[in-house]
């Protein structure tokens, strides 16, 4: 097939969508597939044989100086770069919706020498899609979760109207609810993420395929050369994101011996408040230790071969690659019993759930494992064999493929 992938977002180190772009855009290559990628910044690393097709972007919902072109200043007055200013300037996020109008004037000036089978969206959701369908091509999309459990998550950790009011322009939770149900069909990452697909998005099950994501079993795994830090927990994640329930953690620590160590891996922008201020008022300065972004994922798995249990207490995750690739490297998890985090890391098998929102079931369960030693190596071996069997981005891809031929069947 000749694939057209798009993602708002494309670096590996960006999120989990910037992961999902790199590795799937691999494997259908190595399947044979022409594969053609359309991306904004950051930009990825790596594609790995498929074709890069950079979307510029002004980031101007981040920037309020320094993005005109020195060369050509009077661009930002086009139409579309002149909304996108309005946008943010207003409290709009406005990078879903130019991004996906880029792209559908980027591929229309590729169709002239090109031809694709299918057009497939990460995430972005935006209103260019719908116009993409006048190419005649069907266009699908990845929808890793609906972004209205980020948006009720928001609303309840920021009290104040304003904040509400900043979260409700900031979401295009209309925007991403009109394309979702007219599209040709969406995949997600999960049984859990494609319940709350069809509940907030009303996207019938008959248009949702579940395929699970990848994990790259070749680095992310247990090294004997790196020795286990004595009791050293470790969280990864965008601590900013108050759905990732850094919080809670950070008060379930207060709780435990002064012995037992934290690693956070940091991995949202680089603004950082939130986290450092309440482990300076939790008095935990000197058991929370803060890596910074790591930009290489080598360096990641070794924090993981570092540490002994990996704490993942989020409020809702459509996947969960942190508990993925902790497990991979061998590690027991410690996981709220929300969302899909039960489908990653299984019914005890490889770790603890726990309610969520609850630092004494977190504090419970951490005592618990590091009483028992031969259950966290129990754990830990369940978990890279859940990995191996479920989370194969190889498998990722051939699933994917069978997706487009089932939809290209019901398009013709």
């Amino acid at each position: 097939m000749k694939i057209c992938l798009l993602s708002y977002r494309g670096n590996p180190y960006c999120g989990g969508q910037g992961i999902y772009l790199s590795y799937l855009a691999r494997e259908l290559v190595k399947l044979g597939h022409e594969v053609h990628v359309l991306v904004g910044p950051p930009y990825p690393f790596f594609m790995d044989g498929a074709r890069l097709h950079k979307i510029h972007d002004f980031n101007l919902f981040n920037s309020l100086t320094g993005f005109l072109s020195a060369s050509n200043p009077l661009q930002i007055f086009s139409p579309l770069h002149f909304l996108e200013l309005a946008a943010s300037r207003i409290g709009i996020f406005p990078e879903m919706h130019a991004f996906s109008f880029r792209s559908f004037k980027k591929i229309k000036d590729m169709l002239e020498k090109e031809r694709f089978d299918i057009i497939h969206d990460n995430q972005c959701l935006g209103y260019g899609l719908l116009l993409m369908r006048n190419f005649k091509i069907p266009v699908v999309a990845t929808v890793h979760h609906p972004l209205f459990i980020d948006f009720k998550i928001a609303f309840e950790h920021y009290p104040k109207f304003r904040d509400k009011y900043r979260w409700a322009l900031y979401y295009p939770l209309i925007m991403q609810r009109h394309v979702t149900k007219r599209l040709d069909g969406i995949i997600t990452v999960s049984e859990n993420s494609a319940n709350d697909i069809n509940k907030y998005f009303k996207v019938p099950y008959k248009k949702i395929w579940v395929v699970y994501n990848g994990v790259d079993t070749n680095i992310f795994q247990r090294s004997n050369a790196i020795p286990k830090d004595n009791k050293r927990l470790i969280f990864v994640g965008n601590t900013d994101d108050r759905k990732k329930g850094v919080l809670y953690l950070l008060q379930a620590m207060r709780q435990l011996e002064d012995d037992i160590k934290l690693t956070i891996v940091d991995g949202g922008a680089p603004r950082h408040r939130f986290t450092p201020k309440m482990v300076r008022k939790y008095g935990l300065e000197n058991r929370v230790t803060f890596t910074g972004k790591i930009q290489d994922v080598r360096e990641l798995a070794k924090f993981y071969s570092a540490s002994n249990i990996a704490i993942v207490p989020s409020l809702y995750e459509g996947f969960g690659f942190p508990a993925a690739e902790a497990m991979s490297c061998e590690l027991p998890i410690i996981a709220s019993n929300i969302s899909a985090l039960p489908e990653v890391v299984g019914n005890g098998e490889c770790g603890i759930l726990v309610p969520p929102r609850n630092p004494d079931a977190i504090a419970s369960a951490v005592r618990q494992l590091f009483a028992d030693k031969e259950l966290m190596l129990n754990m830990g071996r369940a978990g890279r064999e859940r990995v191996e069997k479920l989370f194969n981005w190889r498998e990722a891809a051939q699933r994917t493929i069978a997706v487009y031929e089932e939809v290209l069947s019901a398009y013709r």
